[in-house]
């Protein structure tokens, strides 16, 4: 038998999987993508971040803009994933609230284009594609999830 509590930690962690998503799971939607992607990948950080480097196929729209821009860039059929630096930075969260509130499906891409970059998945930058040496302590060998 459930307690009231173990309930509402069930409903916790069923919230957290329909709002979150990790880099390996948008990698794998993006890879399987076919006429319409499996989702729209949104990166929320500055023009200077983005010009760094990005995931390939992202749409650069920093949360600010998404009251103004949302609705002209994406296909409200899509899901649409979120992005900002890294999990010490809100700027995704923010920013999938913003296309909630905008009437987007709206998912946070947990870990940021941090562990994008950590789990050795291409970044475009000014000089093409480049991918890092997957780091061991957070690829998806290591995990195993």
């Amino acid at each position: 038998m459930t307690t009231t509590r173990q309930q509402a930690a069930a409903a916790f962690f069923r919230a957290r999987l329909d709002f979150q998503t990790d880099v390996s799971d948008v990698h794998a939607a993006l890879a399987k993508a076919g006429h319409l992607p499996a989702l729209i990948l949104i990166d929320s950080r500055s023009a200077a971040a983005w010009d760094q480097g990005h995931i390939p196929g992202a749409i650069h729209l920093p949360t600010a803009d998404i009251p103004s821009r949302a609705a002209a860039l994406l296909h409200s059929g899509v899901p649409v994933v979120a992005y900002c630096w890294g999990p010490g930075c809100n700027g995704a969260t923010r920013a999938a609230l913003a296309l909630s509130e905008a009437g987007f499906d709206a998912k946070e891409m947990l870990g940021g284009i941090e562990y994008w970059i950590r789990e050795g998945f291409p970044v475009r930058t000014e000089n093409g594609e480049e991918t890092a040496v997957p780091d061991p302590l957070t690829a998806e060998a290591a995990c195993g999830c």
